[in-house]
C-alpha cells in the first residue's frame, strides 16, 4: 500500500504543470545571447562575444539601418498606437502596443539623447529587437510603452512616472519593467527613489548606461528590484569599467542581491540596445519579484 501511494504521488507531480513564464518563446534562436567567454560573481557576470560582422552585417540588409526580414514580424503593428493622455504631469504623446488595460504586465522603453517615442518602436533598427519586445508584448497579454518627455530631470522622470502610474491603475496586476537606454537610465534611476511606485516595478534594465551610487539608499534597492546592466566594452560615453565597478558595489552592498550584468566584448555604445534579450531577462527579473 505504501508503495502504490509514493507511486501514485510521484505520478501526480509529474502531471503538475511547471509555472507558465511571463513571456513565451519567440524567435529565440535568432535573439539568443552570443556565446559566452567568461562568467564571475557566481554567474551574475557574463562576458559575451560580440561580433560586429556578425552580429550587425550578418542581421542587418542595410547595416544599422534595416534587419533582415526574418529577424521582424510587422504583424503587430495591428497593436500599436500612437496616442497622447492626460496625466498629473500633463500631456504625455506616447506610443502603445498590446493592451491598454488589464494587461499581465507592462514594458517601457525610455530613450536616450536626441531620440523620441518612435525609437523605442522602429522595426528595423537596432537588428529587429524593438519589434522582439514589441512582439513578446502583443503575444503575451502584455503592454509596451514608448514615450516622449521633456528632459531627463525632474520633470521628464515626473512624466514617466505619471504614464507608468496611469496605466499601472488600468492593470492592477501588472509588474512594470523599465528599460532605460543611454542618458535615459537618469529616469530609470529617479523612478527608483519613487515609494508609491517602486511596489509595482519588475525590473531595471540599463542599456548602455550610466551607475548612479544614490540607487544604493532607494526606495528600489530597499525592495531588490532587479537590476540588469548591459554594457559594450568599448562604449565611449558611459566607461564599461565604471558600470562594472557599479554593479560589484550593488551586490556587495546587498550580497545576493537580483543584479546582472552582461559585457558585451568588442561592443559600443549602442550593442546592448541591439544585443539584450528581452525575453531571457524579463523572464528572470519575473522570478526573482
Amino acid at each position: 500500500m505504501t508503495r502504490l501511494i509514493l507511486a501514485a504521488a510521484l505520478l501526480a507531480a509529474t502531471l503538475v504543470p511547471a509555472a507558465a513564464e511571463l513571456l513565451a518563446p519567440s524567435k529565440d534562436r535568432l535573439f539568443a545571447l552570443p556565446a559566452t567567454i567568461e562568467t564571475s560573481d557566481d554567474g551574475a557576470r557574463i562576458v559575451v562575444d560580440y561580433q560586429e560582422m556578425r552580429d550587425i552585417n550578418g542581421r542587418d540588409e542595410i547595416p544599422e539601418r534595416r534587419a533582415h526580414a526574418t529577424y521582424v514580424d510587422l504583424s503587430v503593428r495591428r497593436a500599436q498606437r500612437d496616442v497622447t493622455i492626460q496625466t498629473p504631469a500633463g500631456n504625455i504623446p506616447h506610443i502603445s502596443v498590446g493592451k491598454p488595460e488589464g494587461a499581465r504586465f507592462i514594458v517601457a522603453y525610455l530613450h536616450g539623447q536626441g531620440g523620441n517615442r518612435g525609437q523605442g518602436v522602429d522595426d528595423f533598427t537596432f537588428g529587429g529587437n524593438f519589434n522582439r519586445i514589441k512582439n513578446l508584448a502583443a503575444q503575451n497579454g502584455g503592454l509596451y510603452l514608448s514615450p516622449d518627455f521633456a528632459d531627463f530631470g525632474a520633470t521628464g522622470a515626473g512624466q514617466v512616472a505619471a504614464l507608468l502610474k496611469t496605466y499601472a491603475n488600468a492593470s492592477p496586476q501588472a509588474p512594470i519593467f523599465v528599460a532605460c537606454g543611454s542618458a535615459g537610465g537618469a529616469i530609470c534611476w529617479q523612478l527608483a527613489q519613487d515609494a508609491d511606485l517602486v511596489p509595482r516595478l519588475g525590473g531595471l534594465l540599463l542599456l548602455g548606461s550610466h551607475w548612479d551610487e544614490s540607487f544604493l539608499k532607494s526606495p528600489a534597492f530597499r525592495a531588490r528590484v532587479p537590476v540588469y546592466l548591459g554594457h559594450g566594452s568599448r562604449d565611449r560615453v558611459f566607461p564599461v569599467e565604471r558600470q562594472e565597478t557599479f554593479f560589484r558595489a550593488i551586490r556587495a552592498a546587498s550580497p545576493g542581491y537580483p543584479a546582472r550584468f552582461v559585457r558585451f566584448e568588442s561592443g559600443s555604445h549602442g550593442t546592448p540596445i541591439r544585443m539584450t534579450d528581452w525575453r531571457e531577462v524579463i523572464n528572470w527579473m519575473s522570478e526573482r519579484r
